[in-house]
């Protein structure tokens, strides 16, 4: 509690709003230049590396393909073939808030409803595209280095995920289908570590960049990561210009 704004628990009026609690500034320095790519969130970066082609792993030996997690959008998913990816399980005691690993024009916000199985590690090591069947809401922006997705999967009693822009995201559940939103034309651009949503609950974010733009640093395998971190940096033959 010595992390919060508020430090005192019973000052909160609810368990979310406890649950939410904003974090003093220093309490998480953002590790920031231009080239530094940061962790999203707290939590353990359970799985990172660079796609096979169209594979990723949710756990050693479980495969899933990134058409299947981006709701088999076969275009938007054809963008990350080849790239690098990041998966950060955050637990019910992480702060659970979730911010830019790098600046970046919202381009687009896809809400997917599915099950909500617990993302807890001995569960992503035995349900088969556990992240590709809960619920989620990927996130797409242009950046420096070419299209950045972000995405929140919801789990097992997560009340909701929020957005800066769009507020409340999960829709009560018999009006739940598959929604695009698109933000090309306007014009909200989030910068290296920004807040840009949380979670009512723990869970998990996933991060995907295209072939060839990121490189991650060494050492970071199943390690305990801090939001703001310096997770990698981008590559020299990477810089494209922000749309």
């Amino acid at each position: 509690m010595a992390e919060a704004i508020e430090k005192n628990p019973l000052a909160y009026d609810t368990f979310h709003d406890f649950f939410i609690r904003r974090l003093k500034a220093e309490a998480r320095p953002i590790h920031n230049n231009k080239n530094n790519i940061l962790s999203p969130a707290d939590g353990r970066l359970s799985q990172h590396g660079f796609l096979d082609e169209d594979t990723l792993l949710q756990a050693k030996g479980k495969p899933y393909s990134v058409s299947a997690l981006l709701a088999h959008d076969q275009i938007l998913a054809h963008n990350f073939y080849g790239g690098a990816y990041g998966l950060i399980y955050l637990a019910p005691h992480n702060y659970h808030r979730v911010h830019m690993p790098l600046a970046g024009n919202l381009l687009k916000m896809i809400y997917v409803p599915g099950k909500l199985y617990s993302v807890s590690p001995t569960t992503a090591e035995n349900i088969d595209g556990l992240f590709a069947k809960n619920e989620r809401v990927i996130i797409i922006f242009e950046t420096s280095i070419g299209k950045m997705a972000v995405i929140l999967v919801g789990a097992m009693i997560v009340g909701s995920i929020s957005t800066i822009w769009a507020g409340k995201i999960t829709p009560p559940r018999k009006q739940r289908s598959v929604t695009h939103i698109d933000y090309e034309e306007q014009n909200i651009r989030l910068s290296a570590g920004q807040e840009l949503g949380y979670f009512s609950l723990g869970s998990t974010v996933i991060v995907l960049f295209q072939k060839n733009t990121i490189e991650w640093n060494s050492g970071l395998e199943n390690t305990e990561i801090q939001m703001g971190q310096n997770l990698g940096h981008t590559t020299t033959n990477s810089n494209k210009t922000t749309r």
